[in-house]
């Protein structure tokens, strides 16, 4: 087992946790990865590798997800075989817990292993919502139930690594990303409960909330977007055609039939992308399916809704917004997901040469400062070398 543990700008508590890491198993092999956090934090830097770490470290900051496929390529490369354990170099993540994941990763048959927290005691607000609203989010997304979405502490198999470095994402929403298209991929998710840590109120944190969060909801964001744009071609449309013939069966499947065209079209195109693997015409079948069940639920619900003498335009509000849940979890999870890639499909990739250097980030100019420790006690020996 491998520990990854991507960093920038860390404080002496990377130095306490690798230090620990060593004292629970002297032979435990540890790789920091220094996300250009700079010359003022080169010292730290140099404590770990005076513990025995392998420290990759480049000039610019590029995120967490780029760091994370930086040192999943070393790993590919340098320990092909080995299952890795990625933790967080902020002090958040008990060393037990951290061996728990890696040895529940050795005794299930899932791909991925979470340390999920279960956000008890002195948790910060914003932590709290955002874990709160991601988890509801993913569970509409991809019908799986997980404790904790934003958990840094991972476990991955070897043989998941090839596929770990195809999934797009550069920074926080890398790992969102990988929860959400491992379904797909055929990989199975397992949990180990651990502890809630959170330090000074996690000032520690490089999470920007607006910046971040936007990355991160990118997908839901712009699908909700989307539907407001059909919901107002809808709306407008449905009290045009209520005004001018009287009918509420016309006014809706006349008003739906317009936006659903609107709503196919910039959802296959900008909002899941990947969906245009998919043929036109199975897409569109899939899509006039999706469209009469959500057609026929809309008309029943604003039946009920004007039966008992609720105004048109707030019945037509409630109903889309009821509806508005199930097209986003049905289009995400059935209707435009992409064709993932096998395993097999993935491990070959990589095996061959020119596909190895594709899937390693773009890193230059990058330097990296590999060091490895012998036996407790020798000091460890440094090379350099260009790692592309």
């Amino acid at each position: 087992m491998i520990i990854l543990i991507p960093a920038y700008e860390p404080g002496q508590e990377l130095i306490s946790l690798v230090r620990n890491l060593r004292d629970a198993d002297p032979w435990i092999t540890i790789i920091v990865v220094d996300d250009g956090s700079g010359p003022a934090f080169q010292d730290v830097f140099d404590g770990v590798t005076r513990l025995g770490c392998h420290v990759l470290s480049y000039a610019v900051n590029s995120g967490k997800g780029h760091a994370l496929k930086s040192g999943l390529s070393f790993i590919l490369e340098r320990f092909p075989g080995h299952d890795v354990v990625c933790a967080d170099s902020d002090g958040q993540h008990a060393v037990a817990d951290i061996l728990a994941v890696g040895s529940r990763l050795r005794g299930v048959t899932a791909s991925m292993v979470l340390g999920c927290r279960t956000f008890t005691g002195d948790v910060p607000a914003r932590s709290r919502f955002g874990n709160t609203v991601t988890r509801w989010l993913f569970r509409l997304a991809t019908g799986q139930g997980l404790p904790d979405t934003q958990t840094g502490l991972r476990g991955y198999r070897a043989d998941m690594i090839p596929w770990l470095l195809t999934v797009p994402g550069q920074r926080y929403e890398y790992e969102l990303n990988l929860l959400l298209e491992a379904k797909h991929a055929g990989y199975g998710i397992d949990t180990v409960e651990i502890a809630t840590v959170y330090l000074d109120h996690n000032s520690g944190s490089h999470f920007r909330p607006v910046a971040d969060s936007i990355r991160i909801y990118a997908p839901l964001l712009k699908f909700l977007g989307s539907s407001l744009s059909a919901f107002l071609v809808d709306t407008v449309a449905f009290l045009v055609l209520t005004s001018l013939t009287d009918s509420l069966l016309l006014a809706v499947v006349g008003a739906r039939a317009i936006s659903a065209a609107v709503n196919f079209m910039v959802n296959r195109n900008l909002v899941f992308g990947h969906g245009k693997e998919k043929s036109l015409r199975s897409a569109a079948s899939g899509y006039v399916a999706l469209v009469l069940v959500l057609l026929t639920a809309n008309y029943a619900s604003m039946w009920s809704l004007t039966s008992l003498a609720v105004p048109d335009l707030p019945a037509k509000l409630v109903t889309e917004l009821a509806l508005l849940g199930v097209s986003y979890a049905v289009q995400q999870r059935f209707l435009f997901a992409g064709r993932s890639r096998t395993v097999e499909a993935a491990a070959k990739d990589v095996t061959e040469p020119a596909a190895v250097e594709s899937h390693i980030p773009a890193l230059a100019p990058a330097q990296f400062q590999h060091s490895r420790a012998g036996n407790r006690g020798n000091q460890p020996t440094n090379r350099f070398r260009r790692f592309r």
